[in-house]
């Protein structure tokens, strides 16, 4: 694997939110950077966001986790979506000015993915050349339904779905309906894996940043 830094930092969301930390895993020669977002039940240093930035910085992509308030201040309770895109807006204001010589990715895993895409929805010149989604969180546990997707038909850049065959928020014959209506969007399935990309099977991390490096490259190269 590629010997990779790793840097703690922070930046400001806003003067009435505050500033939040953020920690980049840099490879010697990056490829791409991924402005990347932790869930709703643990912040950026849960062993998944670690095991995945650097498995990522072996692919030769450069990886910056942030914190959403929520994190940072050590509560259980999600932030409210308007604050959550603030925060994604000001990651990826920070990862543009940092790497600005780099192709801009931005996503994230379950919750963190969602606030990103949603933040593009309504942002459409932002400097981002597509989405990563680490387990989409499609629909409540025990409540399938596509409603959270809704938003994803203004997002005008190419996604990338990341999903395992068990993931209980996301039935995978769901998740396949609406990228399927979605023209910029790429499915890989993961037989077996559940939300958390535990599979029973084998080791589902390095196939994850396999697949985002090898799309990440393609979407760089067609630029």
């Amino acid at each position: 694997m590629v010997r990779s830094t790793e840097k703690l930092d922070t930046f400001t969301v806003s003067d009435s939110v505050g500033a939040v930390s953020c920690l980049l895993t840099l490879p010697p020669d990056p490829l791409a950077v991924f402005v990347l977002a932790h869930g709703a039940g643990a912040g950026m240093r849960h062993s998944f966001m670690q095991r995945i930035a650097d498995e990522l910085a072996g692919n030769r992509v450069a990886v910056i986790r942030y914190n959403f308030p929520f994190a940072e201040h050590k509560k259980k309770r999600p932030d409210p979506p308007a604050i959550a895109m603030d925060t994604a807006k000001a990651a990826i204001e920070y990862a543009d000015n940092k790497f600005s010589n780099l192709a801009l990715f931005a996503g994230g895993k379950s919750f963190g993915g969602r606030m990103t895409s949603q933040f593009i929805s309504h942002n459409a010149t932002v400097k981002v050349n597509g989405l990563v989604f680490l387990g989409f969180p499609l629909h409540p546990h025990g409540k399938p339904g596509t409603d959270r997707a809704a938003h994803l038909s203004r997002v005008n850049i190419p996604m990338l779905f990341l999903q395992g065959t068990n993931d209980a928020l996301a039935k995978i014959e769901l998740i396949k309906q609406v990228c399927s209506g979605l023209p910029g969007a790429v499915l890989k399935i993961y037989p077996g894996a559940d939300h958390s990309f535990k599979s029973p099977a084998q080791d589902i991390m390095p196939l994850l940043a396999g697949s985002i490096a090898a799309w990440m490259a393609e979407i760089t190269k067609s630029k």
